[in-house]
Formats: structure tokens, sequence, C-alpha cells
């Protein structure tokens, strides 16, 4: 009988950059991105996408690597497959949007960081799943964090809520809250009343620029 090839999934390739935002913000890593449907994508098996992050990362010295794009875990059988047929030679971060916390169980053996990241102003919309994600990541002991990234619109008061509801699911949680791009941090105060308002409600509460592109990478 022949030998079937496995899971497959189109990716954007394994671009290598600076992490553009998080808990690990600024580290060089290895990106494994899903292709959304307008990018340019190849199709790679689990095997060969481990085999080349194990080349990538004896070419040169990565801190991580980062596995994001488009909605990675739909391909939640593909990643398991690609870290079996491993095993990863760095340290792997899941940069998630949080929808589906019930593929996290299958891949804790083999990551180090989930990063649950809420973009935009409507945060409340996506924050149910997104802290059930959270909380999922906590009780399989993983190190686990949500990022903030607010648009222009985003009030405060949903910051503080998700803050504290990211507490209430994990009190180990990095919560990390990233100003819109071209903020002027330097002359708004609202920011560092933001912070401390937050860390009246949770002990680990961040506040970081994001690198934008083409600097920074997600």
């Amino acid at each position: 009988m022949a030998k079937t090839a496995g899971p497959t999934a189109a990716l954007a390739g394994v671009p290598t950059g600076l992490q553009a935002q998080g808990v690990w913000v600024g580290r060089r890593q290895l990106f494994v991105r899903f292709a959304a449907e307008a990018e340019t994508a190849t199709m790679y098996t689990a095997q060969a996408i481990a085999q080349e992050l194990q080349r990538a990362a004896k070419r040169s010295a990565f801190h991580s690597i980062s596995v994001g794009g488009r909605d990675p875990l739909v391909n939640g059988e593909f990643l398991e497959a690609a870290f079996d047929a491993g095993p990863m030679p760095l340290p792997v971060m899941l940069d998630i949007d949080g929808q589906r916390p019930d593929e996290i169980a299958a891949l804790t053996k083999h990551v180090a960081l989930v990063q649950v990241t809420l973009e935009g102003s409507s945060l409340d919309a996506a924050s149910e799943r997104a802290l059930a994600s959270l909380k999922a990541a906590a009780d399989a002991g993983l190190e686990h964090a949500m990022v903030l990234a607010p648009g222009e619109q985003a009030s405060d008061g949903q910051l503080l809520r998700i803050v504290e509801q990211s507490h209430a699911a994990s009190p180990k949680t990095v919560v990390v809250i990233h100003p819109p791009y071209n903020t002027p941090v330097d002359r708004d105060r609202r920011w560092v009343t933001l912070l401390e308002r937050s860390a009246a409600l949770h002990p680990d509460v961040r506040l970081s620029l994001r690198l934008p592109p083409p600097t920074g990478t997600r």
C-alpha cells in the first residue's frame, strides 16, 4: 500500500523577521504563516515544514518560532503532525485570535507560549472565546498572554474589562497593551493612566509599542 503524504496546508512561506508585538516583541523569529485568501501560498506537507524549520535554525540564530497568520488552529492536524515530525529546534509561540480554544489541548506538548491577540475597535465581540483560549493554555501549564491592540475607537472601559477578565481566567496571564500606530504616547497621558488603572486589576500589565512593518513581522 502506498504511504500517504500526511496533512498539508497552504503557507505564505517561512519568513524570518522581528516579532511585531506581544510578549516577545523585537525577538528574531522564524515565522510559520498560514496564508490568507488573497496571499500567494505554497502547499507544504507537515514533514516538509518541519525539515524547513530545522534547516533554517541551523543557518542562523533565532529566538523562537512564531505560528500565526490566518486562523492557524484550523490547521491543528497539520501542526500536530509537523511538531511530531520534529523535534522543533526552537521554542514555539502560537499567535492566535483565540476563537478555537478546543484546538489548543492537542498541541500543548510542543508549544512554549500561547499569545491571544485581540485587535481593532470592537474587542469585546471576540473576547469570550479568546478568554476561553487563555484559560485552556493556563490549564495546560503553558506560558500565556493576552495582547490588546486597540483601534482608535476602542474605549478604556473595554480594555480594563478585558484586563480584569484575563486575570479571572488566569492570574499568571501576561497582558500586553499596544497603543495604535503613530499614537503620540509621549504627549498623551491616557496610556499612563490606563496602565495605572490596569495594574490595580492585574499584576502583570505592560504597555509597549508595536514594530510596524516592514521592521515588524507577524
